[in-house]
């Protein structure tokens, strides 16, 4: 049996019209045709083969992603063991901290939160279950960079590289390279406005047999993380979340 390429070219379409739906909060058909440079007549059928299969709903003369994806996520975050272990251990640092604390793993070279949860004072931020974001620009990620095998970092800089997410961003390879050694000297890692402006992090590995299993943070305003809550307290807050979750992952 081989393979059809048009059938493979299908998936793909009906794939970039589902992350269009998402990325332009639901959308009409000829929203979404101008929108992918498709023939109306092909986004038409997509999604009509989509609706069938309750991917995709229709409210109000609107095509939007449908709540069956939410099982799909659900099956796939709780697949990975320090996604049921872990959110006890966030939960209780949200309230420690006060600001928001995340669960963070690694997939395909991404940054991809499993859990967050938010202290009494903790600002509005973009995270969420299931946003991607570069390692590079994040305490979190480079706590998971510095432990990898080097030949995995190398290939993760190769196929996402270094974009900036602000001015503060590390884009050059060697810089960043002399912060993960930093960062398996200290045991935890920082973000300092690296992705958002105005904001810091402090974040630590959950680390298993020598595996990196994901990274802990709490992430706060500029204006709270500083002097020694930032430099010493949270630091020994967040690796202990961590070390919790190590232990629990090692005898579940």
């Amino acid at each position: 049996m081989t393979d059809d390429p048009t059938n493979v070219q299908a998936t793909e379409t009906s794939l970039r019209i589902v992350d269009a739906l998402r990325t332009l909060d639901g959308a009409g058909i000829t929203e979404l045709a101008d929108q992918l440079s498709l023939p109306k007549s092909t986004v038409h059928n997509h999604i009509q083969t989509l609706r069938h299969h309750e991917y995709v709903t229709k409210i109000d003369g609107q095509y939007e992603v449908g709540l069956r994806f939410l099982q799909l996520g659900e099956y796939a975050r709780n697949r990975k063991q320090i996604a049921t272990l872990g959110p006890p251990e966030i939960d209780k640092l949200a309230d420690e901290t006060e600001e928001m604390a995340n669960l963070i793993v690694e997939e395909l070279g991404w940054g991809v939160f499993l859990y967050r949860a938010k202290g009494l004072e903790a600002v509005h931020m973009d995270t969420h279950a299931g946003k991607r974001v570069h390692l590079h620009t994040t305490g979190f990620g480079k706590a998971i960079l510095a432990h990898l095998p080097e030949e995995r970092v190398e290939t993760i800089l190769d196929r996402h590289g270094l974009p900036a997410a602000t001015r503060e961003t590390i884009t050059d390879r060697a810089a960043l390279y002399e912060e993960l050694d930093t960062v398996r000297e200290l045991g935890y890692a920082y973000d300092d406005e690296e992705r958002l402006e105005g904001l810091r992090c402090v974040a630590a590995p959950i680390i298993v047999d020598d595996t990196v299993l994901g990274a802990v943070s709490v992430s706060g305003p500029k204006s709270r993380m500083r002097g020694e809550w930032y430099t010493e307290e949270l630091p020994s807050l967040v690796m202990s979340a961590a070390n919790v979750i190590e232990i629990n992952s090692t005898y579940a």
